[in-house]
C-alpha cells in the first residue's frame, strides 16, 4: 500500500487525482453498484487478492534479460508479459524489472506490506530461497500453484508435441525458415504425417485389410518354411564336403547319429 499522494508514471495537482487513486476509485465504485451474484466469485485457491479486506495487489514482472540469466528462455518477452498481466481482473498494477530477490529497497519503495507466493522455496544461484527476506520479517503471504500452468508444465507440453505443432504451421503456409528448422526435419515430419495417415486408413478399413494381412502372412510363413527346408538341406551337404575334403568325415557321421 502507499499513501494516496502517492503518483505513478506522472504528476498531479492538489485537485487532480493520481493514477491509483482513479482505479481505487473505480474498484470502490464497482463495489457499491456490483452486488455479490453479479460478480465472478473470487479463487478459492489463489488467495492473494482476497486474503483481506481492501488488498491492492501489485504484480512485479522481472525483465528478460535477468529472466534468461536465472531461469532461461522465455516465449513472450518482457513487455508481452507484463501486458498479459495488465488484463487479469485480479491485479491493480504491474511493476516492470521487479528484482528477482525481493529487497528492503523494494518493499519500502512499492510500501508493500506482503510479498504472496507458493511457500516451497524458491532457489536461485547466490541464495536458497528468493523469499527468505520476507519470511524472516514475517511479510510472506503463502499461496497456492495452479496445477498445469506452469512454465516448466507448458514447456513440458509444447516439447512433447513438437512436431505436430510444427507439421501444422507447415499446413498452415508458415516457412521451414519461419520455423527454424531444417530441410532435413521437413521432410522427416512430412514422412511421419504420411506413415500416420497410413495408419489411420488401415484403421478405417481395418476389417478388409485384416483378411488381406492374414493371408500375406500365410503365404511368407510358407515361403520361409520351404527356404529353412532348403537351407536346411544344402548345409548338410556342404557339412559333409568341408569334412570329407579335412579327412573328418566319421567326426560328422558320429555327430549325426
Amino acid at each position: 500500500k502507499r499513501p494516496k499522494n502517492d503518483v505513478i508514471n506522472g504528476s498531479s495537482s492538489p485537485n487532480q487525482q493520481s493514477p491509483r487513486e482513479n482505479k481505487t476509485a473505480a474498484r470502490e465504485k464497482s463495489k457499491t453498484i456490483q452486488t455479490p451474484k453479479e460478480r465472478n466469485p473470487p479463487p478459492t485457491d489463489r488467495p492473494a487478492k482476497k486474503s483481506f479486506p481492501q488488498v491492492y495487489l501489485l504484480v512485479g514482472v522481472c525483465d528478460d534479460e535477468t529472466t534468461h540469466k536465472m531461469k532461461g528462455k522465455t516465449v513472450l518477452n518482457e513487455h508481452e508479459r507484463a501486458e498479459s498481466l495488465r488484463h487479469c481482473k485480479w491485479v491493480d498494477e504491474v511493476i516492470e524489472h521487479a528484482p528477482w530477490v525481493v529487497t528492503s529497497e523494494f518493499i519500502e519503495k512499492y510500501k508493500i506490506d506482503y510479498v504472496a507466493h507458493d511457500e516451497i522455496p524458491y532457489s536461485s544461484d547466490d541464495t536458497s530461497d528468493v523469499y527468505a527476506l520476507v519470511k524472516e520479517q514475517g511479510r510472506f503471504l503463502p499461496t497456492q500453484r495452479t496445477d498445469g500452468v506452469s512454465t516448466s508444465d507448458l514447456i513440458t507440453r509444447i516439447v512433447r508435441d513438437y512436431d505436430q505443432y510444427v507439421r501444422r504451421n507447415l499446413e498452415r503456409g508458415v516457412s521451414p525458415r519461419e520455423l527454424n528448422i531444417s530441410f532435413l526435419k521437413e521432410q522427416e515430419i512430412h514422412m511421419k504425417k504420411s506413415i500416420s495417415e497410413i495408419r489411420t486408413t488401415i484403421h478405417q478399413n481395418w476389417h478388409g485389410t485384416k483378411v488381406e494381412l492374414s493371408n500375406d502372412l500365410s503365404e511368407l510363413k510358407n515361403d520361409l518354411a520351404q527356404t529353412f527346408a532348403v537351407w536346411e538341406s544344402r548345409s548338410q551337404e556342404f557339412v559333409r564336403g568341408f569334412a570329407a575334403r579335412f579327412g573328418a568325415e566319421s567326426v560328422v557321421v558320429c555327430g549325426s547319429t
